[in-house]
């Protein structure tokens, strides 16, 4: 599930930088706030990548993922953008978790077939 779910946050990552550079166009917005705003996400991102399999990880990820599809009020395509990498998400934790689980299985099942040394 780590994998899958940092691939995707590596994806928003990027997303979150250009979309910066897009609100950097708005004359209501200073570059200031664009950049902080940004950075902490695009930190956030990479902070999430580490964090994914801990408790609350996923939860924290949700979070992302509904903060991703808010910017959209700011730079409109981030609605769209958004929803893509909320469906990347669950994606990437559900299936991310039948992996996990099969991987598991497949390991039980390698142990348990291995001839005891008598």
């Amino acid at each position: 599930m780590r994998t899958l779910c940092a691939s995707t946050l590596i994806g928003e990552f990027f997303v979150i930088g250009f979309a910066g550079l897009v609100a950097m166009k708005d004359p209501g917005l200073s570059m200031a706030t664009v950049w902080t705003v940004s950075g902490i996400a695009m930190f956030l991102c990479l902070l999430l990548c580490g964090v994914v399999t801990r408790p609350g990880g996923i939860a924290f990820g949700w979070a992302l993922q509904i903060a991703l599809i808010a910017s959209g009020f700011v730079v409109p395509t981030m609605f769209f953008m958004g929803a893509i990498f909320a469906a990347l998400w669950w994606a990437s934790v559900h299936y991310g978790r039948k992996i996990d689980k099969a991987r598991a299985r497949f390991a039980a099942q390698a142990g348990s077939s291995t001839p005891d040394a008598a």
